[in-house]
């Protein structure tokens, strides 16, 4: 395995992600073979979905200090179209934390670009009104629950809307639930409020090759999840533990989000369930069903029409 394979392995297995089931399905279908030239089996396959958006994105690094941001700043450059007073951030494809751009880059939008989007058109006078466009199917952990705090911020200060343009599953399902209003398409879908972490054992795959993996590591559990040995005793039960944690933090902050329209206690009821429209509404995690475009031309024509 190359050392660039080995690198996708530690970001892929063993740590928690927020995505649709589905979603993770298809990573694994996709760079499973690559990664360790067998085919590999996952156990209570869901059933794999193919979700990417188009790349269109302007570079520049860095979290801690907000130097995306401040380089914006420095350049007078905007970070979101803006249709009269309404600013326009779009949510698509897979979320991850760090990202060297605004938007949306190779099927990929970062919490990074979010945050920076939401905080400047929060202190934007020129903003009267944020459009959230949402399609995705989620993305990694870290990040998400700031990208989320960021629009929770913002939708304190000024009207909101997010609208799917298709889908707003796990991380997707959590950067949308703090906007005022949810709107979805009719065929969309929405929910799985939950969290997946993935481990690969590759040790019977060695087996059966003639190879055997020794560890010479200082620290009892140094070496706990690794690829090539079965999972050391107890090691599910903590990541199980770390992951419905994650779920119980998921369900606060969508219901801080929704208010009354959706408790905590009713989100972490869903059991993690993706939602046709229809459910979703009748659920109360999203507020109306509709035509994606007549639902952005009336929040355009409100705002525009008060400033």
């Amino acid at each position: 395995m190359s050392l660039a394979f080995e690198r996708v392995c530690s970001v892929l297995f063993d740590r928690p992600h927020l995505y649709h089931p589905g979603k993770a399905e298809t990573l694994l279908k996709m760079l499973g073979p690559r990664l360790t030239g067998q085919n590999i089996t996952i156990v209570n396959a869901p059933g794999a979905v193919d979700h990417v958006s188009f790349a269109n994105g302007r570079p520049s690094a860095g979290v801690l200090g907000d130097s995306m941001g401040r380089r914006l700043d420095q350049r007078g450059i905007v970070p979101f179209e803006m249709i009269g007073n309404v600013a326009v951030i779009p949510v698509e494809g897979t979320l991850v934390q760090k990202g060297a751009w605004i938007g949306s880059s190779s099927g990929e939008t970062s919490y990074q670009g979010l945050i920076t989007q939401f905080a400047r058109a929060e202190r934007s006078t020129a903003v009267k009104g944020v459009v959230v466009e949402i399609d995705s199917f989620g993305g990694q952990v870290n990040g998400a629950f700031e990208a989320a705090a960021a629009l929770r911020s913002l939708s304190k200060a000024k009207p909101t809307i997010a609208i799917l343009t298709d889908f707003a599953y796990s991380a997707g399902y959590l950067v949308a639930s703090p906007a005022r209003q949810i709107i979805m398409p009719e065929f969309g879908g929405a929910g799985s409020i939950g969290v997946v972490m993935m481990h690969a054992d590759f040790s019977g795959n060695l087996e059966q090759e003639g190879i055997k993996v020794t560890f010479i590591h200082a620290g009892k559990r140094k070496v706990d999840g690794n690829p090539y040995q079965p999972l050391a005793a107890g090691l599910q039960e903590k990541w199980q533990a770390e992951v419905e944690q994650m779920r119980d933090r998921f369900a606060g902050v969508v219901a801080q989000g929704r208010g009354k329209r959706l408790s905590k206690a009713a989100a972490l009821k869903t059991e993690a369930e993706a939602y046709s429209a229809a459910e979703a509404v009748e659920l109360g995690l999203v507020d109306a069903v509709g035509d994606s475009q007549e639902a952005f031309a009336a929040f355009i024509k409100e705002i525009n029409g008060k400033a």
